[in-house]
């Protein structure tokens, strides 16, 4: 069984990442991965204080080491991100930035959502071209939820449509392939 990452990128109070990311988990599970979601509002990583650039691995602070711990262990990712300011958060950015080696040879899903009807592509342009920086391939099969409160019930839960929730099983398809063809290009450092 594969070790998934999903991690809500969202930080700020009011914010629907991890609502969105606990539908994407429930998702994942019905896929086979052995999932862990990663919530940025609760890990409360600072702003990037190591002294040594993470090509290194020389990581200083207690959080730092266990950043790169959940991420190394990780064999895929599910980013689930927002759109702000046509981008995805800061605090994604930053806990990219973190480390270098942990993300590589690793495939990512993303899971994009905005208020409007763009549906965070413009954020997922943005993390693409990041992630493949870090040499993450990410997928091109994604979920991009547009209008997000329309899935959004009273009882402050995610409901999917057909559309999205075919979406997602695509993506997770293909997570799944991409995952064990990369193990092989990994481990062959």
């Amino acid at each position: 069984m594969y070790k998934l990452k999903i991690i809500s990128s969202t930080v700020r109070p009011g914010r629907k990442g991890p609502i969105v990311a606990g539908w994407v988990t429930e998702v994942a599970k019905s896929h086979g991965f052995e999932v862990e979601l990663l919530d940025l509002g609760e890990i409360n990583l600072p702003v990037m204080n190591e002294a040594i650039h993470p090509i290194m691995r020389q990581y200083e602070h207690a959080h730092t080491k266990q950043w790169s711990a959940k991420i190394e262990e990780a064999d895929a990712f599910i980013f689930v991100t927002a759109e702000y300011d046509y981008s995805y958060p800061a605090s994604l950015k930053n806990a990219l930035e973190y480390l270098v080696h942990e993300w590589a040879y690793k495939p990512a899903g993303i899971v994009s959502y905005s208020a409007g009807p763009f549906a965070g592509v413009r954020a997922v342009m943005s993390l693409k071209s990041d992630l493949l920086s870090l040499k993450t391939v990410s997928l091109g099969e994604m979920v991009n939820i547009p209008m997000l409160h329309q899935f959004i019930n009273e009882e402050n839960q995610f409901v999917a449509d057909e559309k999205l929730n075919t979406a997602a099983s695509l993506m997770f398809k293909q997570l799944a392939r991409w995952t064990k063809g990369l193990k092989t290009i990994k481990e062959d450092k």
